[in-house]
């Protein structure tokens, strides 16, 4: 059997608490960096009244619900992950 390991990477992310103000100032965040989003483009994440996001994926629209992480992959893309599988995965990178 061969096995593989997956590759170090940084990535951006943050916890959806419910609140809309700590998205919107992560996206504008990112939005400076390697995110990929075009103006006249639909947002690439909406919130719904329970706090829940929809998060426009490569994949399809996804729902981030609240305590989900939303990550910025290596290449732009943006989708949700689940608290206990994103602290399984990643841990915190110091710069």
């Amino acid at each position: 059997m061969t096995q593989y390991r997956k590759k170090p990477v940084v990535i951006d992310a943050v916890r959806n608490d419910g609140t809309w103000p700590p998205i919107v100032k992560w996206l504008q965040e990112i939005a400076g960096s390697h995110f990929v989003f075009q103006p006249g483009q639909h947002p690439p994440i909406t919130r719904n009244d329970d706090g829940s996001l929809n998060i426009h994926t490569l994949e399809g629209t996804m729902r981030g619900n609240v305590h989900d992480w939303i990550i910025c992959g290596v290449k732009g893309e943006l989708y949700p992950c689940k608290p206990d599988i994103f602290e399984a995965t990643y841990e915190l990178a110091t710069p």
